[in-house]
């Protein structure tokens, strides 16, 4: 029986890939076989994340890339293109968070996180799209958020232009998932809970009172491990989805059910 989960032959693309989520998925990318293109604006950081996906075995490749940046992303994608020949997985995980309400938020902050969160995935997928059709295929895997959805409960934090980005990516998620169908290319969506990431470290993980209600508050009554997202981020990558598509899976303990 073929292995649903191998990803030997593979390339995948992820974005955002200094740092969190992203490191974890990357190398989990080249532990089940597939070779890595890793973009973010910090190089020095891509290069240890470049290390952990070649220590299982796969080919990395660090690129230095804003996302928010047209130009930057073209040139990224031309790399990978140049290096592999193909592209089969796109991973959007790129982010940012500033926290504020609508009358507290800076009009230059909000474009900062909309640029990131919502302008950066278009623009990946603008440029990789196309590769993906003239090959016959591919997989879109857009790391959206629980906050897509529902607000913080019940200490109601203040992330409007957090919230409104990710909401964003699950519509994108659902039009393309739409549209791109008919080129075999599938695109789903992930909500992760609470991660210890960068942003989270010092916002969330920091606070005793959010930490204390959140737990209290979670089904599972702890926040997601690294690595803990692995498992959802392969399935959605390789051929065990293969007739999943326009989805929004939520991973978050059973934050949202509650």
């Amino acid at each position: 029986m073929k292995n649903l989960f191998d990803l030997t032959g593979k390339v995948a693309v992820v974005t955002g890939a200094s740092s969190g989520i992203g490191v974890d998925a990357a190398e989990a990318y080249g532990f089940y076989g597939a070779s890595v293109a890793l973009l973010a604006r910090r190089t020095d950081r891509l290069e240890k994340t470049a290390e952990r996906v070649r220590a299982q075995g796969a080919k990395a490749l660090p690129l230095t890339c804003d996302v928010s940046d047209e130009g930057s992303v073209s040139e990224a994608i031309a790399k990978v293109m140049a290096e592999f020949g193909r592209i089969d997985i796109l991973l959007n995980n790129a982010c940012m968070m500033i926290r504020g309400g609508v009358d507290e938020l800076e009009l230059e902050d909000w474009n900062r996180i909309v640029g990131t969160n919502l302008t950066g995935v278009y623009l990946t997928c603008r440029h990789v799209v196309p590769h993906m059709k003239a090959q016959g295929g591919g997989k879109v895997v857009n790391i959206a958020s629980i906050n897509a959805v529902q607000s913080d409960k019940p200490i109601r934090l203040a992330r409007h232009a957090y919230n409104a980005t990710k909401a964003g990516v699950c519509g994108l998620t659902i039009g393309m998932a739409a549209t791109y169908g008919v080129d075999n290319i599938t695109v789903n969506s992930i909500g992760p809970g609470l991660f210890e990431t960068e942003i989270t470290e010092t916002s969330l993980f920091k606070n005793p009172a959010y930490m204390q209600t959140f737990c209290e508050t979670t089904p599972m009554a702890r926040a997601g491990e690294h690595g803990e997202l692995n498992g959802t981020i392969i399935y959605l990558s390789s051929d065990a989805s293969s007739y999943v598509t326009g989805q929004y899976i939520i991973v978050d303990g059973g934050y949202a059910v509650v």
